[in-house]
């Protein structure tokens, strides 16, 4: 019993970033690993030759049957989708690969991959970010090894021209984000307006449970404007701190200690191209409350100066 719980527990957090990016909640991704651990309980784990590809199996199925179950709950979902967010440096799951792509849990990457196919999500993820050869992906998903290169090669070329890539460091972002809130605190409009891209998009999920757009929103003017405006009936006496939101420079709003809403942007580290503000409470339940945070997170701003974008 020790030996097959300790055995999962070394596989834990690889089969939680499977899942968590799979299906975009920690609610959910829990489930599933809980779910693949009920399944591993009852397996003659002694007949296995690899018991980490049976766990990895098993988890991914399972998120594939959830985020076919879940793509039918989403389309009744009331306005935009977004994942839930993820605060702080040490809660988010890891990855294998040593890729700009393997560290990436950012919001938008993940909204990108809503746009994919339960099994090309998977395929792409266990390819891409987790590291895992065509034989194997294969095998998980019951396809043959040149089905599912082009299956990843597609998801591949859909999330490249859905999602520009820039190399912005954090401290960048969180210094963008700083001008963002400063210019809002002002509010001044043209100062707020030329941190946006004339392109630039504001997603907001709310679920029906709280107030929010129920669709995107575009162009720069037209975002900055919605800002300025939910600041002022809003966010005004809000408390506002910058942290680690899926592993990027975000911002969190507080009213008294609880959390009430999570902005992440998409920048080229000079405006802001788009924007995710999660205000549904039910994807807040995991943030902190204001008193747990450290009072000093200057260091997000520390760093090399913004790149230019490649």
């Amino acid at each position: 019993m020790n030996d097959r719980l300790a055995v999962f527990n070394e596989h834990r957090s690889r089969l939680y970033g499977i899942a968590y990016r799979m299906l975009g909640t920690r609610a959910d991704a829990e489930d599933m690993v809980q779910e693949a651990y009920v399944r591993w309980h009852h397996t003659d784990i002694e007949r296995l030759r690899a018991p980490e590809a049976w766990l990895v199996t098993a988890t991914t199925r399972l998120c594939i049957d959830r985020l076919r179950a879940a793509r039918t709950e989403r389309e009744a979902y009331v306005g935009p989708w977004l994942p839930e967010p993820i605060t702080g440096t040490g809660s988010a799951p890891p990855a294998d690969a040593e890729s700009e792509l393997a560290s990436d849990l950012s919001v938008a990457f993940l909204v990108v991959l809503e746009r994919l196919a339960p099994e090309e999500r998977a395929a792409f993820l266990l390819h891409e970010v987790f590291d895992s050869g065509y034989a194997d992906i294969a095998g998980i998903l019951g396809k043959s090894e040149a089905t599912c290169r082009q299956i990843v090669h597609r998801a591949r070329q859909r999330v490249q021209q859905d999602r520009p890539r820039f190399k912005v460091s954090e401290a960048a972002r969180g210094r963008l984000l700083e001008r963002f809130l400063e210019a809002l605190r002002t509010e001044d409009r043209s100062a707020l307006l030329s941190l946006f891209a004339a392109d630039a998009t504001w997603t907001s999920d709310g679920g029906g449970r709280a107030k929010a757009a129920r669709k995107v929103m575009r162009s720069g003017e037209l975002v900055s404007r919605f800002a300025l405006g939910i600041w002022r009936r809003y966010l005004k006496n809000q408390t506002h701190r910058l942290v680690m939101v899926n592993g990027q420079a975000g911002l969190v709003g507080f009213k008294g200690q609880q959390p009430s809403w999570v902005l992440t942007v998409e920048t080229d580290g000079v405006r802001i191209l788009s924007a995710y503000a999660v205000v549904n409470p039910d994807k807040l339940k995991g943030i902190a409350t204001l008193d747990a945070l450290p009072s000093d997170l200057s260091t997000l701003l520390e760093g090399d100066r913004p790149q230019p974008p490649t």
